[in-house]
């Protein structure tokens, strides 16, 4: 049974067949920014991903806030140099009275001017992570910090896809998905793909395309995109410089020049032009499971 919601005043069927979502409260919509989720499996370089593609924003001129949603609270670590309070953490030392806080109590300012909170998470087993994304943009919202933001990067804990973990698709104009060039990240693209296309059912959300992440080749992503009718925004190999990169503490934009960072750096920027300027709304349709395995070529 699907769960009926209300939006706006009309009444609209919960986000796929027998979701109990409910509707994102419309006083929660972040606004006149450009919002983008940053999904992937676990380990594929999100956090890099998200936080390069901030400075690039940032060097195009943009205000820019990147939101890590993850317990481990890493996201925007090469950004503030350091592990930042979450606002879960924040909040329980006033006891959860956000009057209470101040901007500076759960906002740094980061590299290049980029803004950087940290979401956190719920206790293991214990809470929802939909809950925490709405506790964040309800904070930022009444201390008017997206006023003056131009885009909005959330950057999403691994490839988990339940509906807590999906609720900043509530939010985004655009979901990026960061892959690798191999089996499982497409598997997990392709769960990814699914959820975005659940929450587009009822949400602005559409997919902008995939970013293909620490790969020489791309040959595998672009049989998937080209039989799910998806795009391939920008494709990042495997270099030493942007593992090194993380434990600088830095980002690729920090680093000291080489021709070969330089043509990364320079994807960098091209994306976030690509992304500005909006990417065409795709809605491809995910494969079954076992189309996945034979369109790769597993027997």
């Amino acid at each position: 049974m699907s769960v009926m919601i209300a939006d706006r005043g009309r009444a609209r069927v919960g986000d796929g067949e027998g979701s109990v979502q409910v509707a994102l409260d419309p006083n929660l919509r972040i606004g006149t920014a450009k919002v983008f989720s940053v999904y992937g499996k676990g380990g594929i370089g999100k956090s890099t991903t998200s936080s390069n593609l901030s400075v690039a924003f940032a060097k195009l001129g943009k205000r820019v806030l990147q939101i890590g949603c993850d317990p481990k609270h890493d996201s925007t670590f090469t950004l503030t140099k350091s592990l930042i309070p979450t606002v879960i953490d924040v909040l329980e030392t006033v006891n959860f009275h956000t009057e209470e806080l101040r901007p500076e109590d759960f906002v740094v300012e980061g590299y290049a001017g980029v803004m950087c909170v940290e979401a956190g998470g719920p206790p293991a087993g214990t809470g929802c992570g939909g809950y925490v994304v709405g506790q964040t943009v309800k904070l930022l919202k009444e201390h008017h910090l997206l006023d003056d933001t131009d885009v909005v990067i959330f950057d999403v804990l691994g490839d988990v896809v339940c509906g807590g973990f999906a609720a900043p698709l509530q939010h985004a104009d655009r979901a990026v998905i960061v892959a690798a060039n191999d089996f499982d990240s497409i598997f997990a693209m392709n769960r990814i793909v699914a959820a975005i296309q659940a929450k587009a059912k009822n949400y602005g959300v559409r997919l902008g395309g995939v970013v293909c992440n620490r790969s020489a080749g791309t040959d595998q992503i672009d049989k998937y995109t080209a039989a799910v009718g998806m795009d391939r925004l920008a494709h990042f190999p495997d270099l030493d410089v942007i593992r090194r990169s993380r434990l600088k503490k830095a980002t690729l934009f920090e680093m000291e020049s080489s021709p070969e960072l330089e043509a990364v750096k320079e994807s960098y920027l091209k994306l976030a032009a690509t992304l500005w300027a909006g990417t065409e709304p795709r809605a491809p349709a995910p494969l079954k499971d076992r189309e996945i395995f034979d369109l790769l070529g597993f027997d």
